[in-house]
């Protein structure tokens, strides 16, 4: 397979895509992440999630150490070829490193962010020490 197709998105300056990851079957967003070149292809290849840590200025393969990996099941390009959408199955339920099932879980209910997810599984039992 040839990797043209990498080159229709619209890179950023720094090399990478806003990527987000929403829940086949619920459409729930369950988080955001970014990918460069390498990540996206081994997405594809894998079939799993791999996205780019800037903080860590690694790849990350979403569940290495967790065991919630984010298997693929289709992979979108927006309109201005600059925002990479997989639509995924969330292995374990989990995809924040907070324990909960989304990234997104505080909601802003006139002037305060309420949390409204409850931890399904704490940090440290996920990953050993706390996050």
């Amino acid at each position: 397979m040839s990797n043209s197709w990498l080159n229709k998105v619209n890179w950023s300056a720094d090399g990478l895509v806003p990527a987000i990851a929403q829940e086949a079957g619920t459409g729930k967003v369950l988080m955001f992440a970014w990918m460069n070149r390498e990540a996206l292809q081994l997405t594809v290849e894998t079939g799993y999630a791999v996205y780019w840590s800037r903080s860590r200025k690694k790849l990350w393969h979403k569940g290495e150490e967790s065991g919630h990996q984010q298997k693929v099941t289709e992979l979108r390009l927006d309109c201005d070829e600059d925002v990479v959408l997989l639509t995924v199955e969330q292995i374990g339920g989990i995809a924040c490193h907070t324990g909960r099932h989304r990234c997104f879980f505080q909601k802003l209910e006139g002037d305060k962010w309420v949390i409204d997810e409850a931890v399904i599984k704490a940090p440290e039992e996920i990953y050993g020490s706390s996050e």
